[in-house]
């Protein structure tokens, strides 16, 4: 499911930092199906946006494996959804914790569709699209890799962070990295205590070129060559 535009942005990243970039696309349903085998040996795991339940506890399994492991990690729209989720069945110990998009009756709905979506019945050009405004949390990695306190980033979901949930998941250790400023809606989450593991709500990869590379792809791909010189 992830668009070119995605792996152009990670190669994007690997330019700021002067780096070639070897990605390797790996079936979530065989994480499913053989384990993390696949996963071994990786200097960073990138989970990108996507719709429909297959895969999606391949990608949990992923995130999982990042978080426990300190693989860098970046997760796109689903991706972030997917990290929320991991944390919030293997920390929080809530282990039905889910998304209502993949299970409606979960007993903790820590991803569920947005308000101005329940009414909607025509699911045409109705999603919550176009450029929206994100402040970032001081201290953030978010806020580190754009060096700013305000940014703006293109949108396409229908499902978001359960603000319900907000204060457990970050006593526990997964940061809010950004907010909306005018309904307060969670556009990034990070693990503390993780060289790099990011979730977004949005999609930068819309946004980053050649010559002008996204801070976060970047920070990213920084994060995987700083594991990959400290392993070798």
């Amino acid at each position: 499911d992830a668009y070119k535009s995605v792996y152009e942005s990670v190669v994007h990243g690997g330019i700021a930092n002067e780096t070639g970039v070897d990605i390797v696309r790996i079936d979530a349903e065989d994480l499913e199906s053989e384990g993390t085998a696949k996963l071994e040996g990786l200097d960073g795991i990138l989970v990108p946006g996507g719709f429909g339940t297959r895969g999606i506890e391949g990608k949990v399994i992923a995130a999982r494996f990042a978080r426990e492991r300190k693989v860098p990690f970046y997760g796109l729209c689903l991706g972030m959804q997917i990290t929320v989720i991991e944390f919030a069945r293997h920390v929080l110990g809530l282990k039905r914790a889910h998304s209502t998009e993949f299970d409606p009756v979960t007993p903790d709905p820590v991803i569920h569709l947005m308000e101005a979506q329940k009414g909607v019945t025509d699911k045409g050009a109705t999603m919550r699209l176009g450029a929206y405004d994100c402040a970032l949390t001081p201290g953030s990695k978010a806020r580190a890799a754009y060096g700013r306190d305000l940014i703006s980033e293109r949108h396409r979901h229908r499902f978001e962070y359960n603000d319900g949930y907000r204060k457990r998941l970050e006593e526990a250790g997964l940061m809010v990295g950004g907010v909306n400023p005018g309904t307060g809606l969670v556009e990034i989450v990070e693990v503390r205590d993780h060289p790099f593991m990011v979730g977004v709500q949005y999609h930068p990869e819309f946004k980053s070129k050649l010559n002008v590379p996204h801070p976060l792809f970047a920070a990213f791909v920084k994060a995987a060559v700083e594991k990959s010189l400290g392993s070798c």
